[in-house]
């Protein structure tokens, strides 16, 4: 399931808390996200419409509850740009954010250790 930015914007504000109505969504928002109740609405009945989200009455307010996890929106849009920008393998991705200097020496320490609890693990019967 492919979210642009606005949507992410709204599902991170459900994610919060749920289920909620489109006023506690908007109340939610990042500090300068100033888009009108109704621009809120709609990208709402679009995000149901995407089968993300669900969308009960409580009288005459809807109430939205996500249907996605944050888990899971998050490994598709990882798995979209891995397959984007760096035709799906994961080695020039790792390349790319050590060579862009997008790591600190400590997540560089904790991405080697992982790799390698990860092969260790691997020769384990379990």
């Amino acid at each position: 399931m492919k979210l642009t930015k606005a949507e992410w914007q709204i599902m991170n504000a459900l994610w919060e808390e749920h289920p909620a109505t489109a006023r506690e969504v908007m109340d939610r928002l990042p500090t300068g996200v100033k888009w009108a109740y109704t621009t809120i609405k709609t990208m709402l009945t679009r995000l149901v419409e995407k089968k993300a989200v669900s969308e009960t009455k409580q009288g005459n307010t809807s109430v939205y509850d996500p249907l996605v996890s944050q888990r899971k929106a998050r490994i598709s849009a990882f798995r979209s740009l891995l397959d984007q920008a760096f035709d799906g393998a994961m080695g020039p991705l790792v390349h790319f954010l050590v060579e862009e200097k997008q790591l600190t020496p400590r997540q560089q320490a904790e991405l080697i250790e992982l790799l390698q609890d990860e092969t260790e693990g691997k020769g384990e019967t379990k």
